[in-house]
């Protein structure tokens, strides 16, 4: 059976840091674009950033995030990484782990596997 599981959220000031880490099990996701979106109250999911399979590859960005987040992957570990620097409140909301078969993709219905989230919430 196929799990993402998501870690690393929880509450920070503006202006702070978080990582978040997804670990894959179930299957191998060496060769499997992965990404990270959002939800936050009242609002639709939201693309955040993605993740080629390939060591070194393509990797895409919100601009809401480009400059501040770092997507990244560990294949020997199946980990995926999202480094999330200069935190603001409108960054608050439940980050959402992916992951899919085929090319990298920045739209939610194209991704198969879904973690449960964790929640970020930034502080003013």
């Amino acid at each position: 059976q196929v799990q993402l599981v998501e870690s690393g959220g929880g509450l920070v000031q503006a202006g702070g840091s978080l990582r978040l880490s997804c670990a894959a099990s179930g299957r191998t996701f060496n060769n499997y674009p992965m990404a990270w979106f959002r939800q936050a109250p009242g609002k639709d999911r939201e693309f955040v950033a993605a993740i080629d399979w390939r060591i070194g590859g393509l990797t895409y960005y919100a601009d809401s995030v480009k400059g501040r987040f770092t997507i990244s992957r560990d294949n020997a570990k199946n980990m995926v990484y999202l480094q999330m620097n200069s935190l603001t409140p409108e960054d608050t909301a439940v980050y959402f782990c992916a992951a899919k078969s085929g090319s990298i993709a920045t739209r939610g219905h194209e991704y198969d596997y879904w973690g449960q989230g964790t929640q970020v919430t930034v502080s003013s």
